[in-house]
């Protein structure tokens, strides 16, 4: 497989290309960043020092066509809008990590985003959480890759909507995320003295993943589903923590809860339930996760009232975006999807 990363300066396309170097079954062809074009990778990403020799070059569309059958997008939101067309209609596979894509709804892309300039392509593409949409990314031509946070809301919270046994009306997400998830280029909420040592409340109401999280979480119940989602920044680098409130409309025990998380997942090989007895990590955390494409998930349930806390912890620009983008490619390619995937983390971190 012959890959390209568009934009890949950034965190998330550092991470991409480190994937694609060490990936059994692909070759990096083509880097593209408008900003450091003729330099070297590892002036941007460092870690890649002595790795490759492949330089950052120019975006064309014929110059990345002609290298690549698949192609990563790692361009700013209502940029690839204006790629992806010009790309298929080249004959690659293209899998964008962007929003440009996500959402099926154009009127709900544009109260979010503002407007889309190829809305006919909103239904052509697979929403990218291989866990929901094997089948579907298995054909598919334009994968559109899930936001960070809406991944690990999403991957918590599906197997209980799947059910009808909660209040699908009610659901209450907090997400809290590292600043990784804030890109690369500086903002004085991102610099070091303002960003170290917080709790911050951000778009605690109307966070635009609102929108991924309800369209995937309906189509898993085959009904509206409306939740509340609200994010902090915290202070560590990568790594987000969703804590999911459900309430219960029928009783289930906690025995109910593991065999509906168990037959959900079934045997996907990234997803780990996590509720152990002993020990410090006794549920999920995003310190366990980092550098790797899990995302660990586990529950308490509430004796004090009728609710579910489920607990969902991945890396945000691994199984948050890269890790989860190179998992998409394998399943369309039809090898095995773990493979270059498999990295267990690090411990201590």
């Amino acid at each position: 497989m012959r890959a390209g990363v568009v934009g890949a300066s950034g965190y998330t396309g550092g991470d991409l290309v480190r994937l694609l170097l060490f990936h059994p079954k692909a070759e990096l062809t083509c880097v593209t960043s408008r900003q450091f074009s003729g330099k070297y990778l590892s002036s941007v990403h460092p870690n890649l020092r002595g790795i490759t020799q492949i330089k950052f070059e120019e975006y064309d569309v014929n110059r990345v066509s002609d290298k690549c059958d698949y192609v990563f997008l790692n361009v700013p939101h209502r940029a690839s809008m204006n790629i992806v067309p010009e790309l298929l209609q080249t004959g690659v596979k293209v899998i964008d990590l962007s929003a440009d894509f996500r959402i099926k709804s154009q009127e709900v892309y544009e109260y979010y985003y503002g407007k889309h300039e190829h809305p006919e392509l909103l239904g052509k593409s697979v929403y990218g959480i291989s866990e929901l949409h094997k089948e579907e990314i298995k054909k598919a031509n334009l994968v559109s890759c899930p936001g960070c946070l809406a991944s690990s809301a999403i991957l918590g919270a599906a197997p209980l909507v799947s059910t009808g046994a909660v209040d699908l009306n009610r659901i209450v997400i907090d997400s809290k995320v590292g600043s990784s998830a804030s890109g690369r280029e500086f903002s004085l909420s991102t610099h070091h003295p303002e960003r170290a040592n917080v709790v911050r409340p951000y778009k605690v109401t109307n966070h635009r993943h609102t929108a991924e999280i309800e369209q995937e979480l309906s189509a898993v119940a085959g009904k509206s589903v409306k939740v509340a989602f609200s994010a902090h920044a915290v202070d560590m680098v990568r790594g987000i923590l969703s804590t999911i409130h459900m309430f219960l409309e029928k009783e289930l025990t906690e025995k109910d809860i593991w065999s509906i998380f168990r037959e959900f997942y079934g045997d996907e090989p990234f997803i780990r339930l996590v509720k152990q007895k002993t020990g410090i990590y006794r549920l999920p955390d995003p310190k366990v996760v980092v550098g790797t494409n899990y995302c660990d998930i586990g529950f308490e349930l509430d004796e004090h009232m009728p609710r579910i806390v489920v607990l969902s912890a991945l890396d945000n620009l691994i199984k948050g975006a890269s890790g989860q983008a190179v998992q998409c490619m394998n399943i369309m390619e039809g090898i095995d999807e773990t493979t270059g995937l498999t990295f267990p983390g690090l411990h201590p971190y």
